[in-house]
């Protein structure tokens, strides 16, 4: 695959297997997938189908047994630093203030100076304060509802210097009725700034409100069954879940997972 204009992310032909109990286990199959500067791109499959595995191998944790990983137009084939990365669980730091894990990425990849740290930390409290979180820069993450802790992850992903994030169900963990409150959101904090984002979730409904366009996964060792651009406009209202062909677009994405979910 050449290098593609207008591309953040090239996945091209990836292939991962493991060792487990002394035999080999695939889990990604010649894999291969684009995300353009400024698109949300998310990815479904069913469970156990490889979908964290391509994150960690996207951000450098692992090495792929082949394939290529190119992000902004360079190779960077198992080396890490070069995403924003938020997985399920919120990971803040519980003896970290809010401030201070909404900070952390940012200080880690640039060693800040003081006046640099000044200024980080001025960005810092004004994305808290568009999120909901004023007043709450000094609290402990234990002190948050889950929603509360999630938006002040989101946030630390937000302010990392790189361009690219990489979301790994980051409400699933989530009670429903906070699960559908973040999806709006993050839909509209997106539209508003859109920053290229590539989203891994199990549910149809959560991948098209959100996305620009979707892979679909198949089973282990998974391979891509289908790329769909999505035919809906932006900004995107709550009601478009009740849509005709929102409904009807999602029966046809879980007719297409459902083999590989028996």
């Amino acid at each position: 695959m050449a290098v593609i204009p207008g591309a953040m992310l090239e996945v091209e032909n990836l292939s991962m297997q493991f060792e487990r109990d002394g035999q080999p286990l695939r889990v990604l199959d010649r894999l291969s997938l684009t995300v353009r500067k400024g698109e949300f791109v998310s990815v479904i499959g069913p469970s156990g189908s490889g979908k964290s595995t391509l994150f960690h191998l996207i951000g450098g944790l692992y090495r792929p047994t082949a394939g290529t990983i190119r992000i902004d137009g360079r190779e960077t084939t198992g080396e890490r630093g070069h995403i924003s990365y938020m997985p399920q669980h919120n990971s803040l730091f519980p003896w970290l203030t809010i401030e201070q894990n909404v900070l952390l990425a940012r200080e880690v990849a640039a060693g800040m100076r003081k006046r640099a740290k000044d200024e980080a930390r001025l960005e810092a409290r004004e994305w808290l304060r568009r999120v909901g979180l004023a007043g709450y820069e000094g609290a402990y993450p234990h002190q948050l509802s889950g929603g509360m802790q999630q938006r002040a992850a989101f946030v630390r992903a937000l302010l990392s210097p790189r361009e690219l994030m990489c979301l790994d169900e980051p409400f699933g963990a989530l009670d429903a009725l906070t699960r559908h409150d973040m999806q709006q959101w993050l839909l509209r904090l997106w539209e508003e700034h859109q920053r290229t984002i590539l989203f891994v979730t199990h549910s149809i409904e959560e991948a098209l409100l959100l996305s620009d366009r979707i892979y679909v996964l198949s089973a282990r060792p998974a391979v891509v069954l289908r790329e769909i651009a999505i035919p809906f406009g932006r900004p995107r209202p709550e009601r478009l879940t009740a849509d005709p062909a929102f409904q009807a677009l999602r029966l046809e994405i879980h007719d297409l997972l459902r083999p590989n979910l028996l």
